[in-house]
């Protein structure tokens, strides 16, 4: 009976131990996919004060040459900005393509 009892106990160990290690690579696994996934965010976002026309029309949806470079305009004539906002005041730059936008953007 001991040895069925000892059997029985190492079994459960050891099926512990498997289901331990399962849940931490799951958990491993998630942490991963949220770093990359920052990362990712990061690679995408822009700095409207400091970006080239270049740079905005390739990271900003809905915004092409011309109305990247109207936004370096404004920033040359009115200086950074100071909100995201301050874009539907450039022409072309409506609501729609600011929310399309918005966790890109970066001051």
């Amino acid at each position: 009976m001991r040895t069925a009892r000892y059997s029985f106990l190492m079994m459960l160990t050891v099926l512990l131990s498997f289901s331990s290690i399962f849940v931490v690579s799951m958990v491993v696994a998630e942490v991963q996919e949220a770093e990359i996934e920052l990362a990712e965010q990061k690679t995408i976002s822009v700095n409207i004060n400091s970006a080239k026309a270049e740079e905005l029309s390739e990271k900003l949806v809905g915004v092409g040459a011309a109305r990247a470079e109207l936004i370096v305009q404004y920033r040359d004539m009115n200086g950074p900005f100071t909100s995201i906002e301050q874009l539907l005041e450039i022409r072309g730059i409506g609501a729609a393509t600011l929310e399309k936008n918005r966790d890109k953007i970066r001051l």
